[in-house]
């Protein structure tokens, strides 16, 4: 079940076992032990450790960087990329763990006596990561969640293993001690019966729609908080615009962010009438001649696209592209032709092709950005302020990005909403969502 297999080839080059049941338990039970150094640590000597963490990262650059192009396709850049903002997030919490976790305190009306919010540990949790970005998923769970004290059990993506091993081993090197990071290469079955342990007090999934229903299906039953971010398809509206050419360039550099396999990427491009002939000519050609080349990550991944896309054009869509489809590869392309009637423009695209939709006003524009049963973000491009704060303000979505693409940062909460998921990662807010928000109140 976890193997790594080379998307260039679609040859195994390495196989790991699956966690037996003994495995999966022990694993738990390890966690479930090291909750005791959670609640006994300061916060500094947490921090201290995220910081050596985020150094080690940097240290193993290169070697992060190979085993995440050798596992999923990721142009190289963008893999190192992937493992400097990781070092990002670990240093940011680092920096902030203590100022988050201060005790607050309240203003005491109802009677003598003062009263603080004291930030603890809830205890394990359990993390479910995906195989797109597979150290940045990881980090942005782990960081803030063990800077609170909680411990983790960590089920990475069956096509990561290798990457999985390495990050269990730079854990270990920063500080951390035994059970307060534990990888498990353990079956979907397994997780199910984690979830329900006793032991465990959360679970933080990203993932596919489905697997997130499952996921918060079995938590619910068993009274666990649970942090989803699940697929998107995000609209980039652009309504108005003194430079074109870079406003295509933003969207081209939004469309193709790691082969288009991003759930924040831009993926529905909604574009005002009077600017869609010139858009659609400039994104098209920039977009197939900006496409990376590699692979995406599995031939299974290519063929779910390709059905999409197919499905589209039999419906009336016009599909631009260029090149052939073969194994995992997937060429650019630009489908126009689209209303949101089609059912293509429901459905994510986890690959470098793009919806454009003409829009007739501001109006037309955020009914088209707001048709869909994702909310996860958004990228709205206008020459006018005023109107970009309304429509900012009007967009359903987790989060909204205003005249700029790349512009996440380790300060700044990840979400969304409707079928995109809930809960935020990142930021302050990120740090917020596993804590035993505790209450003191001391009357004389």
């Amino acid at each position: 079940m976890y193997a790594v297999t080379d998307p260039t080839t679609g040859t195994v080059v390495a196989t790991y076992p699956t966690a037996s049941d003994a495995d999966v338990a022990a694993a738990v039970e390890a966690a479930h032990a090291a909750t005791a150094w959670g609640r006994t640590s300061t916060v500094a000597e947490r921090a201290a450790c995220l910081r050596r963490l985020g150094d080690l990262h940097a240290e193993h650059r290169g070697e992060l960087a190979a085993g995440i192009v050798r596992e999923m396709g990721k142009p190289l850049a963008e893999a190192e990329g992937e493992v400097d903002f990781c070092v990002d997030i670990y240093h940011y919490y680092a920096d902030h763990a203590e100022e988050f976790l201060a005790d607050e305190p309240l203003d005491v009306t109802s009677g003598p006596g003062s009263a603080v919010i004291r930030r603890g540990p809830v205890g394990t949790l359990l993390g479910i990561m995906p195989w797109n970005f597979p150290a940045y998923q990881v980090a942005r769970f782990a960081a803030p969640n063990l800077a609170v004290g909680n411990t983790i059990v960590l089920k990475h993506a069956p096509q990561c293993p290798g990457t999985a091993a390495l990050l269990e081993r730079l854990f270990a090197e920063a500080g951390f001690p035994a059970g307060a990071y534990v990888n498990v290469y353990a079956t979907n079955e397994q997780m199910a019966e984690v979830i329900a342990d006793p032991r465990v007090q959360g679970v933080s999934l990203t993932g596919s729609e489905r697997a997130g229903a499952t996921v918060a299906e079995i938590a619910g039953r068993h009274l666990k908080k649970v942090v989803l971010e699940l697929g998107g398809s995000d609209p980039f509206v652009l309504l108005s615009t003194d430079d074109l050419d870079a406003v295509v360039d933003a969207a081209v550099a939004a469309r193709l962010d790691n082969t288009g396999q991003a759930c924040n990427a831009a993926k529905r491009f909604v574009v005002a009438a009077e600017l869609y002939d010139a858009f659609v000519e400039k994104f098209t050609a920039r977009l197939l001649a900006g496409a990376s080349g590699a692979p995406l990550s599995s031939v299974a991944a290519a063929e779910t696209l390709g059905r999409q896309v197919d499905a589209a054009v039999a419906e009336g869509a016009t599909l631009h592209s260029e090149g052939e489809r073969h194994g995992a590869y997937f060429p650019a392309g630009v489908l126009t032709g689209l209303t949101t009637e089609h059912a293509v423009a429901r459905q994510e695209l986890f690959g470098p092709v793009a919806m454009v939709f003409p829009a007739a006003d501001e109006e037309d524009a955020v009914r088209i950005a707001n048709d869909t049963p994702y909310g996860l973000g958004s990228y709205v491009f206008t020459t006018d302020p005023a109107q970009a704060e309304r429509v900012a303000a009007r967009i359903e979505a987790g989060m909204v990005f205003v005249n700029g693409v790349g512009a996440e940062g380790a300060e700044l909460p990840f979400g969304g909403v409707k079928r995109s998921g809930f809960g935020r990662e990142l930021g302050r807010l990120g740090i917020e969502e596993f804590v035993n928000k505790k209450l003191i109140r001391t009357v004389a």
